[in-house]
């Protein structure tokens, strides 16, 4: 089974691991920008773009020159000021670091889980970084043999990402990935031998993908192009002289490429895939020499997922008839022959499949109905049961956590909601019972009966309803003198689910509102609601999104002096977009690493994740998506008019969203902004697009943002 460990890439996911106490709420001056030192200004230097008989000037595109001494000379300078304008806020950023880590159990451990004769976990310890990946041979009472320290690894490191591994078949080596760099999309591929714990001569850059085959010495991996789009899979072979064996080779630009083997060991798949289409290619893992075979064409705007059962195949299925996903069963054989295919779980145009896991008696499908997660298993055989796992507070999310082993009589799933912290259940397939293993420790306390959680619609501008979901005291009165915060993200499908983010109740328990908005352009409400915020119906993200800061101040939740907005990456596209749209609207905005520069990045296919994102954003090769993404580009709609306070984050080694984007972002801003308002450009100069890469680094970069939000409402504890 490849043990995956992706990076998390936005704050929410860093604020699962944070915490607070409860404080008391002193009002403050509030500085404004002309109580400091004049902030730096970049150089303007124009550069003319011709673009469909429209020109385009960018006085700040030279800051794309990462070696250019001028161009470093300038994010220090946006630093130091940065420094220099949150330095009264150190005690805050000191009390809420201190806050978020007493509400982390320093010494902690995941539940172990068996897969091939060893149970797998992973621990922290008080004090340490990063995590210390372990096992136990046999049983859990077993010797502990730790796989990899990452604290060791990352030791003088300025940053370091350990990015997963993979253990052979023998369970005598293991493959890994890991950077020095803070890239998401960078690695480097090493295979440590357990039995020596020294890793082998072997070492090779780019790679985003691997997998063993059934042999112990085959690894196939993918390789990321300059532009670190994976195009490539190779196959290399333990002790052998020969050079590594190019297997597989996508050059579609639209279309990115993976590597896995099955749960039942019985197959590797290559899948290669754009935001619309996919194709898988398979090869019986017992024949690593073979060659890959196409399972089914791609077909244009046909998606599918396939999972291996040992006597079937399982298909997950959308096209534009069916955009919720259907599942089909095939034969193993003659599977390629579409009349052989049977309808397993139907389409449902209010229910969208998301993913199945399946057992040698069991499929359990992750679902979404109505903005909610449903789990449910379906029996296979002498059992054909069908049960939908029940979850009781009415905004939560459930997710099924992956359970190694083909043959298990049990499955693992995780549950959370925004005052209910993370919980790990085992559910038995024959009970039909679940039993809770683990529930994230506060050790600083938290009650969650001290907080009302609801969820509220906004009206949108074409009348479509949207979820919002919340979370505050139950003293606080709705009275609209509240702070709020309200966050989304609205792209690629990706949900905005309801769960529990400890480091937020350092703003809750100091009075503040908390909303997250389920606005299109994410998959919440069902794939339409993706299909509805993309392409050239993007505004809709924008658009909802106004509608429920709206409803937060209608509904006397909050007013737009107090309303605060966050959002990372694709998300920095929608607090940046409506920033330009509705200024008066908030009050602050923190836009961490914000894809800002829509235009520009997508019309250079030489950068990371541009041409793959043409299904998403469109071409602007093509005048019709050329000007509607020029309509609403925040970096191309910033004019002269009072904007909010704004905190803007980047990251040097950003791969995601390169540094030069949020940088000239905030240098347009601060040439054409108007008004008193603070504006601030933090970038991570040793680090990519999830910031800090240690644990409590990444907290004190939190404090630092959450600070920032406190401040611009006049509080100081």
């Amino acid at each position: 089974m490849n043990k995956q460990i992706l990076p998390a890439g936005s704050l929410m996911a860093l604020l699962a691991l944070a915490a607070c106490n409860p404080a008391s709420e002193k009002n403050m001056e509030i500085k404004m920008q002309s109580d400091f030192p004049p902030p730096p200004a970049a150089a303007v230097k124009p550069e003319l773009f011709s673009e469909f008989g429209n020109e385009r000037t960018d006085n700040y595109y030279w800051l794309r020159e990462k070696q250019n001494p001028e161009v470093i000379a300038y994010l220090e300078a946006e630093n130091a000021y940065c420094d220099t304008v949150m330095k009264s806020t150190l005690p805050l950023q000191e009390k809420l670091f201190a806050e978020m880590k007493g509400r982390i159990k320093e010494t902690d451990e995941t539940v172990p889980q068996i897969d091939n004769g060893y149970y797998y976990y992973s621990r922290t310890e008080e004090g340490k970084q990063y995590r210390i990946y372990c096992r136990k041979k046999g049983n859990i009472s077993a010797p502990e043999e730790v796989i990899f320290d990452v604290n060791t690894m990352a030791a003088n490191k300025p940053a370091f990402i350990f990015a997963g591994y993979d253990i052979s078949t023998d369970n005598r080596l293991a493959a890994y990935l890991s950077n020095e760099t803070g890239s998401f999309a960078d690695f480097t591929l090493r295979i440590k031998d357990l039995e020596t714990g020294n890793d082998l001569p072997l070492s090779i850059d780019k790679v985003q993908g691997f997998a063993w085959a059934n042999d112990s010495k085959t690894l196939f991996y993918t390789l990321g192009n300059e532009a670190l789009r994976a195009w490539r899979v190779y196959r290399h072979v333990l002790g052998g002289n020969v050079p590594d064996e190019l297997v597989f080779e996508e050059p579609d630009e639209q279309f990115i490429v993976d590597i896995s083997k099955t749960k039942t060991n019985d197959f590797l798949f290559i899948t290669t895939a754009s935001s619309t289409t996919s194709e898988y290619h398979y090869l019986p893992a017992g024949e690593p020499l073979g060659k890959f075979r196409v399972f089914v064409p791609r077909v244009k705007d046909v998606e599918y997922h396939v999972y291996q059962h040992r006597e079937r195949f399982f298909i997950r299925y959308k096209d534009r008839e069916n955009l919720n996903f259907m599942v089909y069963e095939a034969p193993l054989s003659g599977f390629a022959d579409r009349s052989s295919w049977k309808v397993f779980m139907p389409h449902d145009k209010d229910v969208r499949i998301g993913g199945l896991e399946v057992f040698s008696n069991y499929v359990a499908a992750q679902v979404r109905r109505n903005g909610l997660n449903e789990i449910i298993v379906m029996g296979l055989g002498i059992d054909n049961s069908r049960n939908i796992i029940n979850f009781p507070e009415p905004v939560y999310t459930a997710f099924i956590t992956g359970t190694p082993e083909y043959e298990s009589s049990v499955m693992r799933y995780s549950y959370s909601s925004l005052n209910r912290p993370t919980s790990v259940y085992e559910y038995d397939f024959a009970s039909k019972a679940s039993t809770l293993l683990k529930q994230q420790e506060i050790p600083s306390g938290f009650n969650p009966d001290d907080y009302t959680v609801e969820r509220i619609w906004a009206t949108a501008e074409d009348g479509v309803k949207v979820p919002v979901s919340v979370v505050y005291k139950k003293s606080l009165k709705k009275d609209g003198s509240n702070p709020a915060l309200l966050y989304s993200y609205g792209s690629y499908g990706a949900s905005s689910d309801a769960y529990f983010s400890s480091g937020f109740y350092s703003l809750i328990d100091r009075g503040y509102v908390f909303a997250i908005a389920q606005i299109r352009g994410g998959s919440d409400m069902g794939e339409h609601w993706y299909e509805d915020g993309k392409l050239l119906k993007k505004k809709n993200t924008f658009t909802d999104f106004i509608a429920c800061a709206e409803k937060l101040i209608n509904d006397k939740l909050t007013n737009p002096d107090k309303l605060a907005i966050m959002g990372g990456s694709a998300g920095g596209l929608l607090v940046g977009a409506v920033t330009n749209m509705r200024p008066d609207l908030f009050n602050t905005v923190v836009a961490q690493v914000p894809f800002v520069d829509v235009v520009t990045t997508m019309f250079d296919a030489s950068l990371p994740l541009t041409t793959q994102e043409y299904e998403e954003w469109g071409n602007p090769n093509e005048e019709e998506y050329y000007r509607y993404m020029l309509s609403y580009s925040p970096y191309d709609n910033i004019r002269a008019q009072h904007y909010p306070n704004m905190l803007i984050t980047a990251g040097l080694n950003d791969s995601q969203v390169l540094y030069h984007e949020p940088a000239k972002y905030a240098a347009k801003l601060r040439a054409l902004k108007t008004g008193d308002n603070i504006l601030l450009l933090k970038t991570n100069m040793e680090s990519g697009h999830g910031g800090a890469t240690g644990r409590f680094d990444a907290l004190r970069e939190t404090a630092f943002e959450l600070a920032f939000i406190l401040g611009r409402a006049g509080i100081k504890d």
